[in-house]
């Protein structure tokens, strides 16, 4: 299993020095969940990065030949990563979200337009992941459902916009 590990990554050298590789730790728990797994990290490679285009195709080739796409979203994501995501819809690839509560993305008891929301994650992540676990290791209590779950796509798009309707003219 090739998996795809989506998320910060250092913008430039001086980022780069103290950055916390959450992937060596995505890894390690990852590797005693999918026995032989591969994993993808997009950001170790040799590649021109003043050519956006080439980073661009290669970090799009990397997920469409990935089998997984893990979504590191312990802190607030960036554009590329939410990129990465759709992408990953796009090529219909599995996503796992690990989102801890009371994050960026994850409120606990957040108030919308007076409504509470005891568990609330944004919508579009909600949207795109096939799975929201709150840490890494909580991936090994659903990976025997990834052969089980049908993967999203693209669809999930006019799903959401027919849904939408349905409800705003009820």
């Amino acid at each position: 299993m090739k998996i795809y590990l989506a998320g910060s990554v250092p913008k430039g050298d001086a980022e780069a020095v103290g950055f916390d590789n959450w992937r060596v730790r995505y890894s390690k728990v990852l590797s005693s969940v999918f026995e032989g797994a591969e994993f993808v990290d997009p950001y170790v490679r040799e590649a021109d990065e003043s050519d956006e285009k080439l980073v661009f195709g290669l970090d799009c080739e990397q997920i469409k030949s990935s089998d997984l796409i893990v979504v590191f979203a312990e802190s607030q994501l960036g554009v590329g990563t939410s990129q990465e995501i759709v992408v990953a819809k796009y090529f219909g690839r599995p996503v796992i979200t690990v989102l801890p509560k009371d994050t960026h993305h994850r409120r606990s008891n957040v108030v919308f337009h007076d409504v509470l929301i005891e568990d609330w994650i944004h919508p579009f992540l909600g949207s795109f992941s096939d799975f929201v676990v709150e840490k890494v290791e909580d991936i090994a209590g659903i990976a025997g459902l990834l052969d089980e779950t049908e993967v999203k796509n693209m669809s999930v798009i006019d799903d959401a916009i027919d849904y939408a309707s349905a409800k705003t003219k009820s």
